[in-house]
């Protein structure tokens, strides 16, 4: 088999695969087809997800859905006031042993897992909240000194609300930079609220079966990273990540208007490997400049800082994306080809 023939049937593999793991969180979930899409690319991209909706649209639901499709240990955090960073990391634990010796031994908190539900994340103080920085970005937790690795795959899902603001702790930006993507939860229609109340307010549950184990999870994951990128289209990725900064000569007059800060590099990662994902799903080995596009918005939402012009205006960061791509792609036409 040669490289191009191993290269369709490994793509033609991952979309079997993701349209199972897809197919069995729709036995759950209804609707929402772009937030689940946009959490299993993330999930396949190797990055964690930010679910940002008001109270009872399955933020929850659909990340404990995902958690039972998937063969991966779960754990789940209820974000409160008072909750301290011990009871996500782990503490050490003084024991008495048989010989009436003293020891301590740590005690593994929540946070080591496969897959993690901070739930209403934004509720936790700051203090709390960092407890998550590291485990997030190194995969590892380090209490009293020690450093402890994280068993991979490792992703956090966090739901949080965005009205409800008493008592809460908004994300500070070194946090939110560290979620691949920023999902909105939009309200169901007529018709996906009847098979909402269908499925909850009868005597038959929908039953989630397991598709993937997490050896094969790690499997497409390395497949992804795999997946070629030409220069120019990651150059149209790079020059859409600076178009998104105000002082940029190229920027768009809205985002050099409204816009206090622009997208990190990480930013440009998320679009990258969320490029990757998509071109996956369509059969392609090789990343496409549409594929950016449609990644753009969860990619770099959450890591755009409005100007309090922006703020009192009510501009919407997406609406700045838009003219960010529009701006790259009349200054580069030749790469859209």
């Amino acid at each position: 088999m040669d490289d191009a023939t191993q290269a369709r049937a490994e793509a033609e593999r991952f979309r079997e695969d993701f349209s199972s793991l897809r197919a069995a969180v729709a036995q759950m979930i209804v609707g929402m087809e772009e937030v689940v899409d946009g959490t299993l690319t993330a999930l396949f991209a190797g990055g964690h997800v930010l679910l940002e909706g008001v109270p009872g649209l399955g933020k929850t639901l659909l990340v404990r859905t995902l958690a039972k499709a998937v063969d991966l240990k779960f754990s789940r955090i209820q974000f409160t006031p008072d909750l301290m960073p011990a009871d996500i990391t782990g503490t050490n634990i003084l024991y008495e042993t048989e010989a009436g010796a003293r020891e301590f031994r740590f005690e593994p908190g929540p946070v080591f897992s496969n897959i993690v539900l901070a739930d209403e994340v934004n509720r936790a103080t700051p203090k709390t909240q960092s407890a998550l920085l590291e485990a997030m970005q190194e995969h590892s937790v380090t209490v009293a000194g020690t450093i402890r690795r994280l068993e991979e795959p490792f992703f956090i899902l966090a739901t949080q609300n965005p009205i409800e603001m008493e008592g809460t702790y908004p994300l500070p930006e070194a946090q939110l930079d560290r979620f691949l993507f920023k999902l909105l939860v939009r309200y169901p229609s007529l018709e996906e609220l009847g098979i909402i109340m269908d499925r909850t307010t009868t005597v038959e549950e929908p039953v989630v079966e397991q598709v993937l184990t997490g050896q094969r999870l790690l499997e497409m994951m390395r497949l992804v990273r795999s997946v070629p990128i030409a220069p120019h289209v990651q150059e149209f990725a790079l020059r859409l990540v600076l178009a998104t900064h105000a002082e940029q000569e190229r920027a768009p007059e809205n985002v050099r208007r409204y816009m206090r800060y622009g997208s990190s590099p990480r930013g440009g990662q998320a679009l990258v490997l969320g490029g990757k994902v998509r071109a996956l799903l369509d059969g392609r080995y090789n990343v496409a400049i549409a594929d950016l596009k449609a990644i753009a918005p969860g990619a770099l939402r959450h890591r755009m800082l409005l100007n309090f012009e922006g703020e009192a205006e009510g501009i919407s960061t997406d609406a700045l994306i838009a003219d960010a791509i529009g701006a790259v792609s009349a200054a580069q036409p030749v790469l859209e080809v």
